[in-house]
């Protein structure tokens, strides 16, 4: 048997370091949280001044959990120029973050990568007369800051906000977004009549039912707002939902003549990949 000696004990003795927070990390305050259903959320936090971002971009953001983060892609729902960050978020209830971060309350910290990143950006767009954004669940989030942005009724002669749920509560979130931008004191103005927001659920009677790519294929949406159907000459398409969605959406895109964009060559469609999930 070996027995430590008087420096070796107390090294074994003491306390382990708690591991070191990664310097690329922020660490924000929430300030308030409002809860719409048992499945979706939003919360705002304090923000950084040193923190940048483009609208639609996402950041990897959330909790330390046993000294350690524990991040996902969260989309950023507030304005480019607010002095807050916003975050919609969906509830998974064995979810590894969602589950935890579900019951964050004001007063309590978050973690978020300081560089945030993202393929839902106007610039990634060529320039059209339309806007066209589609998104089901969670993927309102990064249109929730796009149409924030004056630039986008400043590019586009109509923005038109496709969003699908599953129940008509889940709406709540977009719906409150929506009415808060047309009796907005700055954009109002701007927006004028060019804001369109077509709602659709798949589980409940509601005056629109079914799913969004299947508003899409019809031309139901179009023909209900009174305009003309898809044009890749002139709309421009932004996407982000459930995998399903996005991926058939893409490819009734490509079918009509429509390029999909990024970063190093802007086309007529671009489709956010990062769709947090838990």
């Amino acid at each position: 048997m070996t027995i430590a000696g008087p420096s070796e004990q107390s090294v074994l003795d003491s306390p382990r370091p708690e591991p070191k927070r990664p310097t690329n990390l922020l660490t924000e305050r929430v300030l308030e949280i409002c809860h719409y259903t048992d499945k979706l959320f939003s919360f705002k936090t304090t923000r950084h001044a040193s923190f940048r971002f483009t609208s639609g971009q996402f950041a990897m953001m959330g909790l330390m959990v046993e000294g350690r983060p524990l991040l996902r892609a969260y989309s950023i729902t507030s304005g480019y120029y607010d002095d807050h960050l916003e975050f919609f978020s969906i509830k998974v209830p064995n979810g590894p973050l969602t589950s935890r971060l579900q019951h964050i309350q004001p007063g309590d910290e978050i973690v978020l990568a300081a560089k945030p990143t993202g393929t839902l950006l106007l610039g990634n767009l060529k320039p059209g007369k339309r806007l066209i954004l589609l998104a089901t669940g969670t993927g309102f989030a990064p249109f929730a800051s796009i149409l924030r942005d004056p630039e986008t009724f400043e590019r586009f002669e109509t923005v038109v906000m496709v969003y699908g749920c599953r129940e008509v509560a889940e709406l709540e979130y977009a719906t409150q977004t929506i009415v808060a931008l047309r009796d907005h004191e700055l954009l109002a103005d701007l927006i004028g009549t060019k804001l369109h927001y077509y709602a659709t659920v798949t589980r409940e009677a509601f005056y629109r039912q079914g799913r969004v790519t299947a508003h899409l294929v019809s031309g139901k949406i179009f023909s209900d707002l009174m305009q003309s159907g898809l044009d890749a000459e002139q709309d421009r398409v932004m996407i982000c939902g459930n995998p399903e969605m996005t991926r058939d959406c893409r490819q009734l895109l490509i079918e009509r003549g429509f390029q999909e964009g990024n970063s190093n060559n802007p086309e007529d469609f671009v489709i956010e990949k990062a769709f947090v999930g838990s």
